[in-house]
């Protein structure tokens, strides 16, 4: 079976700095595969090279077979089949909730106005903000934001989710809410990606765990494999220094 996501290879360097250093990554049809490692392991890169938002310096990534980095690639009819979701919520703060989720689908994908809403409010609906249609982000939680910008991402049905740190910029009693809804959608069969330094989050909704380190994947596995009986010492080297005192 043609794995939905296929990076072989990846490469991209900042000036002299090597962030991805020919990157393997295979993403199977509704898994969920959490990517960890310290900061500047080029978890958040990877992602930003998934979605196009990077040009590689070496190698391919294919979605569903077809090569996306190829560069006669049209990057905005990739991109209309994946999502991604960011630590900083990123919506639109002189938008309501409503227009902030609708505006995609009636500015690029052409679809109509009432179509868009009507699918836009049985999302919100789906968790529990319908009554926020119409408020503005500043009216909103961290937490309640950024499931907004998860459902901004959900109104196009991408065939891939991308989640980049998605809990990291909220209070610890907002993440919650953001896990619940992950959660959800993992139970729906959704493909997703996610870039993390919380372990706990890794664990609940992971299939499978990646350890990066100087832009390779070290180890990979089950998470409670990878988490709890780490082979490789480096990935154990990461787990020690995150462990309570």
């Amino acid at each position: 079976m043609t794995a939905v996501l296929a990076c072989q290879g990846v490469r991209k360097v900042f000036g002299s700095s090597v962030v991805l250093d020919g990157l393997d990554l295979e993403v199977a049809e509704h898994e969920v595969v959490a990517l960890i490692g310290a900061s500047g392991s080029g978890k958040s890169t990877l992602l930003r090279c998934v979605n196009l938002l990077e040009e590689l310096d070496d190698g391919t990534i294919h979605l569903d077979g077809s090569h996306i980095t190829d560069p006669r690639v049209n990057p905005d009819l990739v991109r209309r089949k994946i999502g991604i979701v960011f630590q900083s919520y990123n919506l639109f703060p002189h938008l309501s909730v409503l227009d902030n989720i609708t505006l995609a689908p009636v500015r690029v994908h052409k679809r109509s106005v009432s179509s868009a809403r009507a699918q836009a409010l049985e999302l919100l609906t789906r968790i529990g903000l319908a009554d926020k249609a119409s408020a503005y982000p500043d009216r909103l939680s961290g937490g309640q934001q950024q499931r907004v910008a998860i459902v901004r991402a959900l109104v196009n049905a991408p065939r891939l989710l991308l989640l980049d740190e998605v809990t990291s910029a909220l209070d610890p009693e907002l993440v919650g809410e953001v896990l619940d809804l992950i959660s959800d959608l993992k139970r729906d069969g959704m493909t997703m990606v996610l870039a993390t330094h919380e372990m706990n989050f890794a664990r609940q909704v992971a299939d499978r765990v990646c350890f990066l380190d100087g832009g390779r994947i070290v180890e990979q596995g089950p998470p409670s494999q990878v988490l709890d009986a780490p082979v490789e010492p480096r990935t154990q080297q990461f787990l020690r220094r995150l462990a309570p005192a």
